[in-house]
């Protein structure tokens, strides 16, 4: 009998924050391949230094590869005022391929006051649609509707149900967000890990550690 040979593979090692809103330098980051952060790392874009002390943060950062999806509070990077990051890679409502992983990120939300805001559900729906059926890391600012989506005094969920139905479709293996800073944690739906990594918590203190994700990858 004939032994089929095993695909090589190997661990990547995902690290997933969000919402740390100018207070990165606070944090301690875990080691990783992989760091990915779901968006609003300015607070309200209020100072555009913060935008360059972020990019020199990441720099800093041992992780080999950088991705970045901006918020709701990112509208200097929306307006194209400021220079674009150097030390990651910027996903608005694309894709990238790293470390034999798809990774695919989009910045929208819901509101229609904030940066890169659709409040529209059909201007939501063409943008998912992009999304590839491969995709194996999905990142959005904003979380899935009914999917670690509450935040604020009154539990009020801040997903989307277009972008849960986006997800439902592509069914990728990790989707990050943040946005909803009460719904902090992670949980398995089917095949998807649902992570909101949002460091802040709803008293805008950062204290919800990193997350950390194994994915398996196969070699060549």
């Amino acid at each position: 009998m004939t032994t089929k040979p095993q695909t090589p593979a190997r661990t990547i090692r995902i690290v997933c924050i969000s919402d740390t809103h100018e207070l990165h330098r606070e944090l301690d980051i875990p080691s990783g391949d992989i760091l990915i952060h779901a968006g609003d790392f300015t607070f309200f874009s209020k100072r555009p230094s913060m935008v360059a002390d972020f990019d020199s943060w990441l720099g800093e950062l041992p992780h080999p590869t950088k991705v970045v999806v901006p918020g709701n509070h990112e509208f200097l990077i929306e307006a194209g005022t400021v220079p674009p990051l150097r030390n990651a890679t910027l996903l608005i409502n694309r894709g990238v391929k790293c470390h034999g992983l798809k990774i695919w990120g989009s910045p929208v939300t819901v509101l229609s006051g904030g940066a890169f805001g659709r409040s529209d559900p059909e201007d939501r729906r063409r943008i998912y649609a992009e999304i590839p059926l491969d995709t194996d890391i999905l990142v959005t600012h904003g979380p899935p509707y009914g999917i670690l989506d509450r935040g604020g005094s009154d539990a009020k969920p801040h997903g989307c149900q277009v972008l849960l139905e986006a997800v439902q479709r592509i069914n990728p293996r990790l989707h990050v967000f943040g946005h909803a800073h009460g719904g902090y944690g992670s949980v398995i739906i089917g095949r998807t890990q649902f992570a909101n990594a949002s460091v802040m918590t709803e008293d805008f203190g950062p204290d919800n550690p990193p997350l950390v994700f194994p994915l398996t990858v196969s070699v060549g």
